[in-house]
């Protein structure tokens, strides 16, 4: 385990196991993006199909309030739709596609994210945010060609993306 993983007891490396993890996935739509993250997450049997369901209905109620930065939406529900476990789930898109976002649009990252209760999401979204917040780990995600050099880019795996170089 990564020292940068031991923050709050949050752990990326065991929220987001290799199998969660797809790179340039092609779809046409948000929705499409979002079931296919979603199913990522029913597949490991992370959460219920419900769950999938509802994070896309909340987009659709609420707006396009997932996309975080420019280029990545993070889909998410409340833990009572249908999580059985703590997960991520991370896929890129083949294209970039529009979730109606006036600044952050087109999206082509696109992370799942569940959580067990209302408190626990908080320390993850604190290490999410750090990852998403590097320009190191983004241009490697944004680079990556296979579904390992996108959970390495993600992750850091291959080298020190938070060491400081001048």
């Amino acid at each position: 385990m990564n020292d940068r993983n031991l923050a709050s007891g949050f752990d990326l490396e065991a929220m987001l196991p290799p199998e969660n993890v797809r790179a340039n996935i092609a779809v046409n739509t948000w929705q499409e993006s979002g079931d296919a993250v979603g199913q990522l997450l029913v597949d490991s049997e992370k959460v219920e199909q419900r769950y999938v369901e509802q994070m896309k209905q909340n987009v659709e109620e609420i707006g396009p309030y997932i996309v975080v930065a420019p280029g990545m939406a993070l889909f998410h529900a409340r833990p009572e739709d249908g999580v059985l476990e703590p997960c991520l789930a991370l896929i890129t898109l083949e294209k970039p596609v529009d979730f109606g976002h006036p600044e952050n649009d087109p999206v082509d990252i696109v992370i799942a994210f569940g959580a067990e209760n209302k408190e626990s999401h908080i320390p993850a979204l604190m290490k999410l945010a750090e990852q998403l917040g590097n320009s190191k780990v983004i241009g490697r995600v944004r680079n990556a060609k296979t579904d390992a050099e996108l959970y390495d880019a993600f992750l850091c795996l291959t080298e020190d993306c938070f060491t400081s170089e001048s």
